[in-house]
């Protein structure tokens, strides 16, 4: 299980990457651009994917940790239970989220 704490942690751990108010939750920004954000609930985060596809293959193969709202029907986005999930996940869905919505350039001095 992460908590809000943990998700500040590794997401502003990253390149270039900010917190501000989105929706009047915490959103984790990579210049201008959100590549996360906590919703109202407190205990789901809401990451890119690289396709709607890529989305439903998660929530099929893991429901009980990945699922989809109507607000989010057509955007490849995914939420995420923070109690279904352990740090080094949460690594992964916030670096892999950052690199879809991060500058090239900003990307290109990460993989340097």
């Amino acid at each position: 299980m992460v908590t809000e704490d943990d998700v500040r942690r590794v997401a502003l751990s990253l390149p270039e990457t900010g917190e501000k108010s989105m929706y009047g939750t915490p959103g984790f920004y990579v210049k201008a651009r959100w590549f996360a954000r906590i919703r109202d609930e407190g205990d789901v985060l809401v990451v890119f994917c690289p396709t709607e596809e890529d989305k439903h293959a998660l929530i099929a193969a893991q429901p009980a940790t990945f699922f989809t709202e109507p607000h989010y029907d057509g955007h490849p986005t995914v939420l995420v239970r923070f109690q279904a999930i352990g740090v080094e996940e949460l690594s992964e869905l916030l670096t892999d989220s950052w690199r879809l919505r991060a500058p090239k350039r900003v990307l290109a001095a990460f993989d340097g």
